[in-house]
């Protein structure tokens, strides 16, 4: 009667499991359809749910214009410089809060998130005006300070949490053999945060990708590939929407799929024993 009990739970958590995998699947199917696609087969009364009618026709239209190359190119310049910018002030900010007692920690983290409060549109104009100023308007560098605003505390949330999970023994035992702060953290602490910090910097890299309310106020000359989605929603182009939509999505998955290896549980367990 219990193998049967437990059969059943496994049977309903897997059909759980492939009803959200199909539930968040679906749209990203439907975007790719709609970009390899034919206007006959989509623009009908009854569209088919398979793709009948192949056709690369939108992809070249993007791909062959100078209107991708741009935007491409700033989107993940700018993504990966506030990735590094994030971690560079996230890592020792984290490292220095998860030391810190309890109460005191948990008092800092709420400070860092208290600026996620603000609106976005009411700081990214103030912030337009200065960088007008500094002549950081419309550059990749200034683009990815705005973004670190963003995604800076998430970032620290993120390594506080993952620094807490190293054991504090560790660390000292390393200080009585006559290690230093800098190298405990470069040689111990960093190696067993690899999980982390991986994440730190992918949700930090995803979140400045898709920013559209900075790039909307910081870029005026070269838009970022957020900002050319936008342009050819509002003139109506679900083909070549389509389109650039699957191309902002490819850089996530193989950014993802690419550190995986460092999203393993376990890193720590067993240091200790050793």
């Amino acid at each position: 009667m219990k193998r049967h009990k437990e059969k059943i739970k496994r049977i309903v958590l897997a059909l759980a499991l492939v009803l959200v995998i199909s539930w968040v699947i679906f749209p990203l199917y439907i975007m790719v359809k709609i970009s390899v696609s034919s206007p006959q087969e989509v623009m009908t009364q009854h569209p088919s749910f398979l793709i009948k009618d192949f056709t690369p026709d939108h992809w070249q239209k993007v791909l062959s214009g100078q209107a991708i190359r741009g935007p491409l190119t700033k989107s993940l310049a700018v993504a990966t410089i506030s990735m590094i910018i994030t971690l560079g002030i996230g890592i020792p900010a984290a490292y220095g809060i998860s030391h810190l007692p309890k109460r005191w920690g948990y008092l800092a983290l709420i400070a860092i998130f208290f600026t996620r409060m603000f609106p976005e549109v009411g700081i990214a104009l103030p912030i337009a005006i200065k960088f007008l100023e500094w002549n950081l308007l419309d550059t990749n560098i200034g683009l990815a300070l705005a973004h670190v605003i963003r995604v800076l505390p998430i970032a620290c949330w993120i390594l506080v949490g993952t620094f807490q999970t190293i054991p504090r023994e560790l660390e000292e035992q390393a200080q009585i053999d006559g290690a230093t702060k800098k190298v405990v953290l470069q040689r111990i602490v960093l190696p067993l945060s690899m999980g982390g910090i991986s994440v730190a910097a992918i949700f930090s890299w995803l979140f400045s990708w898709d920013e559209f309310t900075y790039a909307l106020y910081l870029c005026l000359a070269q838009p970022t590939l957020p900002l050319k989605i936008y342009y050819y929603i509002t003139r109506g182009s679900w083909f070549l929407t389509a389109t650039y939509a699957t191309i902002i999505t490819i850089p996530v998955v193989i950014i993802t799929y690419s550190l995986q290896r460092f999203l393993k549980a376990g890193y720590t367990a067993g240091a200790l024993k050793g």
